[in-house]
């Protein structure tokens, strides 16, 4: 089956692209509303794209009424977030924090996830994700029709659990992926846990 994409609508293309392109890494993105509470929302248009500097990138579009999310709000506003990492059993409070709520309510008040201090960051990280990356606004890019906002953050530091660190076989330092069980976004309401692990040595 070939899709061709220029006879589809924008929300055909959609779900043509989300449940092929998988699975995607979620990012759980906590920001500061300014007023002393804290947005918590995921987004799966996300990834790592330069080491140096070290960038990360989130696509955010806008709500339904066409304003724009308060992730990007508030990131515009106070450029530090943080992006977590969450695993299977987090799922479900994930998701609860996709609903859309008035400006400056905050997720965390209504599911009550714990956070805690995120060494030398001036934003917390929840407590229960195993990796939490601090970020720093480096640029915001419109892209497509809508638009979307692709927001570009620079990241400070990692913050990785105890005990999912370690050494490869030549010695050098080890993210054990295996302990830190990601969750995957396929399609639709779908989405995958951690799986087998392999390893296929590169070419020399």
């Amino acid at each position: 089956m070939y899709i061709e994409l220029g006879d589809l609508t924008p929300n055909e293309i959609y779900l043509a692209m989300t449940q092929t392109v998988i699975p995607r890494p979620i990012a759980w993105v906590l920001s500061d509303n300014g007023d002393g509470g804290y947005n918590l929302a995921p987004f799966s248009y996300f990834n790592g794209i330069c080491s140096d500097p070290p960038l990360i990138y989130i696509s955010v579009g806008k709500k339904s009424d066409g304003t724009f999310k308060d992730t990007r709000v508030n990131i515009e506003e106070r450029s530090h977030f943080v992006v977590h990492i969450l695993h299977h059993e987090l799922g479900a409070a994930m998701v609860e924090t996709s609903r859309t709520l008035p400006h400056g309510e905050s997720e965390l008040d209504r599911i009550g996830l714990p956070v805690t201090e995120f060494k030398g960051f001036p934003l917390p990280r929840l407590a229960d994700c195993r990796v939490a990356f601090a970020c720093e606004l480096h640029q915001i890019q419109e892209i497509g029709t809508t638009p979307q906002a692709v927001i570009f953050g620079q990241v400070t530091s990692i913050y990785v659990q105890d005990g999912a660190t370690g050494k490869d076989a030549k010695g050098r330092f080890k993210i054990r992926a295996d302990k830190i069980e990601p969750l995957g976004r396929l399609g639709g309401s779908e989405y995958v846990k951690f799986g087998e692990l392999l390893e296929i040595p590169r070419p020399r």
